[in-house]
């Protein structure tokens, strides 16, 4: 993900999260990014100082991500505000699947015949992740294939920058 600092017109700065500049440029065009504060979606990058990460992980494994306030007991995320409880509750989920997928291996497209795979004593057990079509998944079910949505989109390793 990349995080840019934004603002809008009337001079209101607040952060937005992206899979890509590309993205950014998209939800855009589509009129998706508004204004936590005013509404306005005349939305434009901010000068910003480069982000250089520490090596390794900075923040302890069991220490949830932080969120910005807005001063309010709702917090400003994408176009809407979202009351406290439930972005905690997402900083949660986000953190739980995070921490399962942790020993996870990626096998992209390559999900639904290694799933099948394992299933059938053809290949080592192992906790793997990766997409699936929604045909696929049904399939893999009926199969009795022990198999579960996440609750959140996982970008494959080879997009992250």
């Amino acid at each position: 993900m990349i995080v840019f600092d934004l603002h809008c017109g009337e001079g209101h700065r607040f952060e937005g999260w992206f899979k890509s500049t590309g993205d950014f440029v998209e939800q855009g065009k589509n009129g998706y990014l508004m204004c936590p504060e005013c509404g306005s979606t005349q939305i434009a990058k901010a000068p910003m100082a480069p982000a250089v990460p520490v090596k390794g992980n900075a923040r302890a494994p069991d220490q949830p991500a932080t969120s910005q306030s807005t001063g309010s007991d709702n917090v400003a995320l994408s176009n809407n505000k979202l009351d406290r409880k439930v972005v905690k509750f997402f900083e949660k989920l986000a953190t739980a699947q995070a921490q399962a997928l942790k020993d996870s291996k990626w096998v992209g497209k390559d999900f639904a015949d290694r799933s099948r795979a394992m299933h059938y004593g053809e290949q080592k057990q192992q906790l793997i992740h990766g997409e699936a079509t929604a045909e696929q998944a049904q399939d893999l079910i009926d199969e009795g294939v022990a198999v579960a949505p996440l609750p959140f989109p996982v970008t494959p390793p080879e997009d992250l920058n």
